[in-house]
């Protein structure tokens, strides 16, 4: 939040809390004395209340009104009595919750919880009575002095996690996932040690009709870029030369790389994008979307997975779902963390099951009526199977109609459904002493259903 930002728009707080998925008070902090600590506890009986997954962002009691973000699997929460904009207060606690975790390195229960002395110094810097001042990490950074507390010091040559950081440059090196979640201020106790690591993340919304044909496929993308650079005056990121926004013409001699829209930050320059899709920015420290950019109702390419079922009854009354999923990425690629939900009938009590492979597992979710199929990797170019029998001795009349739809969630590591990439990643200045600059790439499942 820039000084700008705070000087037109006065949203007045009257408190900031920060509770975890159980109600749990993990912060609390009152700027005004306006409303009681009671109001946490109001908070949270109005939200768990609500039916559905997503209550309201706004909800009231009596004169207060609460405003609250899901981050990190916590509610982030500020109050007020005056007549603020919600939607300034909303922009507030996003950039609340990204300027913990620049400080903190991750944004969990746990780490707020071991970082509680360093999250109410930068609210006590950011929010002076109630109004904001600022949540810039480069002006933080001048006044925060507590260290941030890690759960587990960085190593560069701990490969134990999946999802590898890479860059074209760097092609014998690797670094954990985890490797980007530290603090900023990290960076001063490395001896100066200069990395920078940039993460092009796409989430696709995938809808197949039980005849096969795709009926809806959106993909939402983002490239971020977390900085633990001392001093850079510019970075500048290069993209494929054939990436084309709309219906324009298709640009360069390779495979076309197409999105219908396109936002930057407001410290991009774009004066080399349209002749040499360039970006050129002045990293500040932490993490920073640089550019979103959407596809809508086209994939480059086929759907990652397909689905074959086959459902019926059997003579003792039991219902028999055998499925065929394959995966139809190349065979050197690989998704992992694959989860395939099955809704089935009311009544159901118990499921019995084959799978192809040892590694698989499923289990039948009374609560949420659903058989869950988990699959740790899934190599591209392959199919497995399951036949789930399912026991339900009160099925309906028609129990084949509340089978399904089915959801899959899954990540795809070293892969982007556009085709985006980065070309290269240069620093100007050349940074003194070593420098790293990391790239990953990773699409994840927003929502792909399969209908049966």
């Amino acid at each position: 939040m820039t000084k700008h930002f705070a000087s037109t728009i006065a949203a007045m707080i009257s408190q900031v809390f920060i509770l975890s998925s159980q109600g749990d008070h993990l912060i609390y902090k009152d700027f005004r004395g306006e409303a009681g600590s009671d109001v946490v506890g109001v908070f949270y009986e109005k939200v768990t209340a609500l039916t559905g997954d997503q209550p309201p962002v706004v909800m009231n009691h009596g004169d207060l009104h609460f405003v609250h973000v899901r981050q990190g699997g916590l509610y982030w929460v500020a109050t007020t009595t005056a007549d603020s904009s919600p939607f300034t207060l909303i922009e507030f606690l996003n950039r609340l919750a990204a300027l913990v975790k620049d400080y903190c390195g991750s944004l969990c229960e746990k780490s707020v919880q071991m970082n509680f002395a360093l999250i109410y110094e930068l609210l006590d810097e950011v929010v002076d009575y109630g109004y904001i001042q600022t949540t810039s990490s480069d002006v933080l950074k001048n006044f925060i002095q507590t260290e941030a507390v890690c759960s587990k010091p960085f190593s560069l040559f701990d490969l134990s996690n999946v999802g590898l950081f890479g860059a074209e440059t760097q092609q014998s090196k690797v670094a954990p996932s985890s490797a980007a979640t530290r603090p900023v201020q990290s960076s001063r106790e490395q001896g100066g040690k200069s990395e920078i690591f940039v993460d092009v993340i796409e989430r696709m919304s995938v809808v197949i009709g039980s005849n096969g044909v795709v009926m809806k496929a959106d993909v939402e993308g983002e490239i971020r870029v977390k900085c633990f650079m001392p001093s850079c005056s510019e970075m500048r990121i290069g993209l494929n030369e054939e990436f084309s926004i709309g219906k324009s013409q298709i640009r360069g001699y390779g495979a076309a790389v197409r999105v219908d829209e396109c936002s930057f930050h407001q410290a991009v320059r774009l004066d080399e994008f349209s002749s040499s899709r360039i970006l050129r920015l002045c990293p500040s420290p932490g993490e920073q979307t640089v550019m979103q950019y959407q596809l809508s109702d086209e994939l480059p390419s086929a759907p990652p997975f397909r689905l074959y079922p086959t459902i019926e009854r059997d003579s003792g009354g039991r219902l028999l779902m055998y499925l065929k999923l394959r995966c139809d990425l190349l065979p050197r690629s690989a998704a992992i963390n694959v989860c395939v939900t099955i809704p089935v009938p009311r009544g159901s009590v118990s499921v019995s099951q084959e799978l192809s492979s040892p590694d698989q597992s499923a289990e039948l979710k009374l609560q949420s009526r659903a058989i869950e199929w988990r699959i740790p990797r899934f190599p591209g170019g392959t199919q497995l199977s399951a036949l789930f029998k399912l026991e339900a001795p009160a099925l309906g009349p028609a129990p084949l109609m509340e089978v399904g739809p089915v959801v899959l969630a899954f990540e795809l590591p070293h892969l982007t459904v556009t085709g985006l990439q980065i070309r290269f990643l240069r620093l100007s200045p050349v940074q003194p002493g070593p420098s790293q600059r990391w790239i990953r790439y990773v699409t994840h499942s927003d929502s792909y259903v399969i209908r049966v």
